[in-house]
């Protein structure tokens, strides 16, 4: 039994990391005022003092085989190989040739289903919720002012909870991916366990947009489509749903950006390397992140707060279900503070990993609840990036949409769902 003082010296780097980033946050009266990547180093050398009987050069020892361990090596190839085919992707015109295609495939006499299955569609292939805000927002609000949708947050938030469907369930969304390598499980199973949670809910919000759209039908003018930009998209999706490892997949996906992307004309050569070491620097910020936070649970893991955190839990927790719903709650909370959901599973996922092994509780469905928990926060904070940059492009209040938000409530009852209706 850790004693109390030790323990919560121990955790106290996880401590210094919430509170420099939520009080400066404050302070500053914005979320995205403090680099996270700075509030990760000052907690991180925090942590390196409070280890005690070593010197400086076993601390960062200890610190650095964290940040060094396999899990975090192949989270860092991903992320690199994603930003790589990300951003070729987009320079090749893949993501506007996604959404047309997407918008060509509409049933325009189903407006309101119709926007939301293409924000899924869109942000599936893409794996990103910011991207999908971004390409779809201005789409929806122009309908919503040229057509009868007499609300124009409705039409945002349709776009935003579509948004966070493939954010939740995409191969290459940071979420899942830091989900399933925290929990060691595979993508293909995660997301086998999170398709199963969320398609009810999905279905059910789906057939909500089209009772209510019912009447609406707005012309959606689109160009000329692109089969072969979607190329890319289409293969890293196939390649992922077979079950092939996600590294294989991503080099298959950049290869055929860059097939597609000079058979277009979209960019030569040279042009294709630059668009990819363009996107590998966009994914920095996240690699020093992971890289700071695995140092520093590694040095409060050899002080034994990991330990403390897991004997506390384990006292206030019966049975599974309150160590699901624990699990929920963790992330949900450091997610309110950080407003940052790669952010706070990449915090919690381990203590999570050691609350659900001592519970027998599947990795591959705490992955899911870590992912699904975490996007139903995000989707709902006013001052998260996403909601901002919405609420920017259609000239609104973050308040005026989070009523409309449907989709992410859904998510939210999932959890719940998942919690009382056990199934490890």
């Amino acid at each position: 039994m850790i004693p109390v003082r030790k323990g919560l010296l121990a955790i106290s780097p996880l401590i210094v990391f919430v509170g420099f980033y939520l009080i400066l946050s404050i302070v500053f009266k914005d979320f995205y005022a403090i680099p996270i990547t700075v509030a990760f180093l000052v907690s991180s050398l925090y942590a390196v003092l409070t280890l005690k009987g070593k010197t400086i050069g076993e601390r960062v020892e200890i610190f650095s085989r964290g940040a060094g361990s396999k899990d975090l090596m192949f989270m860092i190839w991903i992320f690199i190989l994603a930003g790589a085919f990300a951003s070729s992707a987009r320079s090749m015109g893949a993501v506007d040739a996604t959404v047309n295609l997407t918008l060509h495939l509409l049933p325009h006499k189903f407006l309101l289903p119709g926007i939301f299955l293409a924000s899924c569609f869109i942000s599936f292939a893409l794996g990103t919720s910011v991207g999908t805000v971004v390409a779809l927002t201005p789409i929806a609000v122009g309908l919503a002012h040229g057509g009868e949708v007499t609300s124009v947050p409705m039409m945002v938030a349709l776009v935003m909870g579509g948004a966070y469907f493939g954010d939740n369930l995409s191969f290459i969304s940071d979420t899942t991916v830091v989900a399933t390598k925290s929990q060691g499980c595979m993508m293909k199973d995660k997301f086998k366990a999170n398709i199963l949670l969320i398609l009810p809910f999905a279905i059910l919000v789906l057939i909500l947009y089209f009772f209510l759209g019912l009447g609406i039908i707005t012309e959606i003018e689109t160009k000329p489509i692109s089969i072969l930009k979607v190329l890319p998209y289409i293969t890293v999706i196939i390649g992922a749903v077979s079950g092939l490892n996600v590294l294989i997949v991503l080099i298959a996906g950049i290869i055929m950006t860059g097939i597609t992307g000079l058979i277009d004309g979209s960019y030569d050569f040279i042009g294709w390397l630059h668009s990819m070491a363009d996107g590998m620097l966009g994914m920095s910020e996240l690699m020093i992140m992971t890289l700071l936070a695995g140092g520093m649970l590694s040095i409060i893991k050899a002080n034994g707060g990991i330990e403390f955190l897991l004997e506390r839990m384990a006292k206030s927790i019966k049975g599974p279900r309150g160590a699901k719903a624990s699990i929920a709650a963790m992330v949900s909370l450091v997610n309110l503070c950080t407003a940052n959901n790669t952010v706070a599973i990449m915090t919690t996922g381990k203590i999570a990993s050691g609350i659900a092994s001592r519970f027998k509780i599947s990795p591959k469905t705490t992955a899911s609840i870590l992912d699904t928990a975490s996007c139903f926060t995000q989707a709902l904070l006013p001052y998260g990036a996403q909601m901002l940059m919405a609420a920017g492009l259609a000239e609104l209040s973050p308040l005026e949409i989070i009523p409309y938000l449907y989709y992410p409530f859904a998510l939210g009852i999932a959890v719940i769902f998942n919690i009382l209706l056990h199934k490890s």
